[in-house]
């Protein structure tokens, strides 16, 4: 079994963040959205990684393909945890910073830059997060 602390981590904060939305909404549609969010949070985040040893192995590798529709499936699992209204509407920043990310990673891999796929998934989980903590606020939650 691998160890926990030495596997890349491309995706903390929207793993924990969709975890905690999980774990503490009310309604079970809430809880069911927020779940399919940590599942692709976990899915991309695996991805990532496998992406990542690709990167730094110099090799074309189905890991290193396969994440851009990873991704894909996390943004838009994301938004329709957070609802269209918001995430065309207020969330729209949040939207166009996930959406300019998911770009800059798909270059990344592209052109076999791992300083700037790290960079660029960065930006991506902060995006992420902070719309499924944003919109989980708005929610209210038993521990908020």
């Amino acid at each position: 079994m691998p160890f926990p602390a030495r596997e890349p981590t491309f995706l903390p904060l929207t793993v924990a963040a969709a975890r905690t939305a999980a774990d503490s909404q009310v309604g079970p549609p809430e809880r069911a959205s927020a779940r399919v969010v940590q599942r692709r949070a976990e899915e991309a985040n695996a991805a990532a990684a496998a992406c990542w040893s690709a990167l730094l192995g110099g090799c074309e590798s189905a890991g290193r393909l396969g994440l851009p529709a990873r991704l894909r499936a996390l943004s838009e699992a994301t938004s329709v945890y957070v609802g269209g209204t918001w995430w065309l509407g207020d969330g729209s920043t949040h939207r166009r910073r996930v959406s300019a990310a998911e770009d800059r990673i798909g270059e990344a891999i592209f052109e076999g830059d791992g300083a700037e796929f790290a960079e660029a998934f960065i930006g991506y989980d902060q995006a992420v997060a902070t719309a499924v903590v944003r919109v989980q606020s708005r929610l209210g939650s038993p521990t908020a």
